[in-house]
């Protein structure tokens, strides 16, 4: 009876109810969202990379290798030499290796230099594959692939040519400009990295750092030859040094039609990489080849895990997880006082009301229950439609977030500590519930049937 006059009571303030119900469901929905977000966040970025068992490059601290060569964050210190790469991927267990070199980049954007199994086995999020928005993978030395954000950004289609920069960052004063690479391709939106990546063969960084290698030579030789040599024989020394010059080129022209040449096969090449991917057959090689890796002999290299280093990463950036929590309970809360202010400022107009429930033999009891009840009522209700209005915000922003952040978002049944904040909620709303339903509960008959003025 007491419930069903609360639920008829609650329906006859609309007004002052409905608003109530809006900020509390509002206040839901943020909580809930940012505690999704949080959590779906936390394992995005542990998922950056995914399938991946490890990342190999010279010694240095793990979160170092980790922001160069995923993140494409800082700069490697130092380079790790081919052979080396090739001998451990042939190591037992390996099932595929993806090789990087950095260093480069056009108009701000990173440039990787790699081979065609970084489209085959490179993984994000959980484990799915790149796709292609538009073309193709480079076939040759000469073609180029961009993220998604790069081609946006700059406007780019599938047929340009682009010039390489020599360098990092937004500045650069060497340009590769006897290398203009062709757009074959355009990776769908990843949310990682990736988007800011544009990716070449390994043999068009080898063929660009050589030409310039070459140049560079061919110049000191010229000074050295016009102060050793008298004027009659500058001509001939010239003649041999565009000879071999042309012989470079035509070798290294060669070289840049096949995806298979190795570092060193180019002309004044350096022989390096930054770093490597390793996938093996069994998760049970993994920890036996980083431990090989790291007491390797040939020089001193670095093998981590890229799980393990994203979550010692993540939880460097706790406070901030922290703060988004302390944030959104403190909206729920005044969304909460609120709610009391409305019940202590409509208590006053009730008093007759409540005055009238006493004199047909409603005990103190039954007026405290009733107020109780009502704000149990508004505080259930306000939950409901947050978790409806959090549950449309997931769906309306799942793509974006996923494209735009690379946050994947699991539209799936709310956890149990998401239910246990919903249970926290009813309880406060409950608690400040009681103080209005506590001064019903000592009003007196006559002062009810008395209104002061």
């Amino acid at each position: 009876m007491l419930i069903k006059l609360a639920w008829k009571s609650t329906l006859n303030r609309k007004a002052s109810v409905a608003l109530t119900l809006v900020t509390i469901a509002i206040s839901v929905m943020l909580l809930l969202s940012v505690e999704r977000v949080r959590q779906d966040a936390k394992s995005s970025f542990a998922n950056t990379i995914s399938g991946t068992d490890l990342i190999v490059g010279a010694r240095t601290g793990d979160i170092q290798l980790l922001l160069s060569s995923v993140f494409r964050i800082g700069h490697a210190n130092n380079a790790v030499q081919w052979q080396s790469y090739e001998y451990i991927k042939a190591q037992r267990g390996v099932a595929w290796s993806i090789p990087i070199s950095l260093g480069d980049s056009h108009k701000g954007f990173a440039v990787l230099g790699t081979d065609a199994s970084y489209f085959s086995h490179y993984q994000y999020a959980k484990k799915q594959h790149l796709t292609f928005a538009a073309g193709r993978p480079f076939h040759n030395g000469q073609e180029v692939v961009l993220g998604a954000i790069v081609a946006k950004k700059l406007g780019y289609q599938l047929g340009q040519k682009i010039v390489i920069s020599h360098g990092m960052g937004n500045t650069s004063f060497h340009h590769h400009d006897d290398n203009p690479l062709v757009i074959s391709g355009i990776l769908a939106a990843t949310g990682t990295p990736v988007d800011k990546t544009l990716h070449v063969p390994l043999s068009a960084i080898e063929s660009m750092h050589s030409t310039g290698h070459n140049k560079l030579s061919r110049m000191v030789a010229r000074k050295q030859d016009a102060t050793q040599h008298e004027h009659e024989h500058e001509h001939e020394h010239e003649h041999e040094h565009e000879h071999e010059h042309e012989h470079d080129s035509k070798n290294n022209s060669a070289l840049l039609h096949n995806l298979d040449s190795k570092p060193g096969d180019l002309i004044g090449s350096t022989t390096q990489i930054t770093a490597f991917l390793l996938g093996f057959e069994s998760p049970l090689y993994t920890l036996q080849v980083r431990r090989n890796i790291n007491q390797y002999k040939g020089e001193p290299l670095l093998a981590i895990m890229p799980g393990v280093t994203l979550r010692e990463l993540w939880e460097m950036l706790d406070i901030v997880e922290k703060i988004l929590l302390l944030i959104t309970l403190t909206v729920v809360l005044i969304s909460l006082l609120g709610m009391l202010t409305s019940l202590l400022a409509t208590l006053n107009q009730r008093r007759r009301e409540l005055a009238i429930l006493r004199s047909v033999g409603a005990r103190p009891w039954h007026i405290f229950t009733l107020l109780i009840s009502e704000a149990i009522f508004i505080t259930v209700l306000g939950c409901i439609f947050g978790v409806a209005l959090f549950y449309a915000l997931l769906i309306a922003a799942q793509s974006g977030l996923q494209s735009q952040f690379g946050v994947v978002l699991s539209i799936s049944a709310l956890s149990t500590y998401e239910l246990t904040l919903l249970s926290v909620i009813i309880g406060a709303g409950t608690l400040i519930g009681a103080i209005p339903a506590a001064r019903a509960y000592f009003y007196s008959l006559a002062d009810g049937m008395q209104i002061k003025t």
